[in-house]
């Protein structure tokens, strides 16, 4: 009987650890960037592990609640995630510090002593949410302090904790000015209960179980759909790129982030070339400066020059517009596939 190869401990060394969503709102965008990156690679049914075949890589589809974790650890080198996600794990670390502060438990092991945390590499385009606050459309509720000491369903437990720790110590008279940090209040006990829940959060009002919710909204409409309004946003997020900061291959940590943010450049810009009279060309440079400046090349007809420049996609039609006004004739658009940058 055929099956999935097994991957054993052994093929994996050697290989940089790529974490990357197993399913979600991330997931087909993440493999369209890996595709256009050129990461070749099948995944087996039922395996969270693909090998890659034409780069020392592998990849691993982990939730990506968890993947700030693993690569925070240093268990593996890069990840894509939402930064709501790495936000929630910075704030979890946070209230374990402070639990161990509490605890007289100062002595960091050996493992701990080693740098951990992950650092952002670039924000990738695709994901955008907000992490609201929100409340039934018709209550009484309309900023976040009216919510203080009642209780909030949220799958982002320590973000939420802080998020109505902070608006208590300041209902109290401290000066919190809206730092990720709160100020040294160890013991203190939230008033407002946190209700840990997994799915399907914007239910939680309806059925009695949170007069308030801290959850995820892209769009709104399943917001709205839940009787629901937001009152107040926590974090704005979108897919970014992390690493670890002792990765096992630094150096193809850069080559494949070099190679992603080609992929970025290549859907954001469009190479725009066209010809113009020498004459206007001062005004055609204003139009299309480019990333760092346009290519300029003499014509064979006198006082001509054809000019190529990158351009954003979302202002193409108006800079053609311009261009045509300030003279340049034979507008060509073009796609770009991909790109490096230095």
């Amino acid at each position: 009987m055929g099956g999935p190869e097994l991957i054993s401990l052994q093929s994996l060394e050697g290989r940089l650890l790529f974490a990357v969503p197993k399913k979600g709102r991330l997931l087909s965008a993440t493999l369209n960037l890996l595709e256009g990156a050129d990461i070749q690679f099948r995944r087996e049914n039922r395996l969270d592990i693909a090998l890659v075949k034409n780069l020392p890589i592998a990849l691993v589809f982990l939730p990506a609640a968890d993947i700030p974790t693993f690569v925070g650890e240093g268990r593996v080198d890069l990840g894509i995630t939402g930064y709501d996600q790495v936000r929630e794990h910075d704030a979890g670390v946070r209230a374990v510090a402070r639990a161990r502060r509490m605890s007289g438990e100062f002595s960091p092991t050996e493992e701990e002593k080693k740098p951990q945390g992950c650092e952002t590499v670039m924000e990738l385009g695709f994901g955008a949410c907000k992490l609201q606050v929100q409340v039934p459309a018709k209550g009484e509720y309309v900023e976040g302090k009216d919510l203080i000491g009642k209780n909030i369903g949220t799958s982002f437990v320590h973000l939420a904790q802080e998020y109505f720790a902070r608006l208590e110590l300041e209902q109290e008279g401290y000066n919190v000015n809206g730092g990720a940090v709160l100020p040294n209040v160890d013991g203190r006990k939230l008033r407002t209960k946190v209700i840990e829940l997994s799915g399907s959060v914007e239910a939680a009002c309806a059925l009695g179980v949170a007069d308030g919710i801290v959850d995820l909204v892209e769009s709104g409409e399943t917001m709205k759909a839940a009787g629901l309004k937001a009152i107040d946003t926590v974090v704005e997020s979108s897919a970014i790129l992390i690493k670890s900061k002792r990765p096992s291959n630094p150096e193809m940590v850069e080559l494949i982030a070099s190679r992603i943010g080609g992929v970025i450049t290549a859907q954001k810009y469009v190479l725009c070339q066209y010809n113009i009279p020498r004459t206007s060309l001062p005004a055609a440079r204003e139009i299309t400066p480019g990333k760092r400046a346009p290519t300029i090349t003499s014509l064979e007809e006198e006082g001509w020059v054809a000019v190529s420049a990158m351009v954003e996609k979302k202002v193409i039609a108006p800079v053609m517009d311009k261009l045509t006004k300030a003279g340049a004739t034979d507008i060509l658009v073009l796609d770009i596939h991909n790109t490096r940058n230095s």
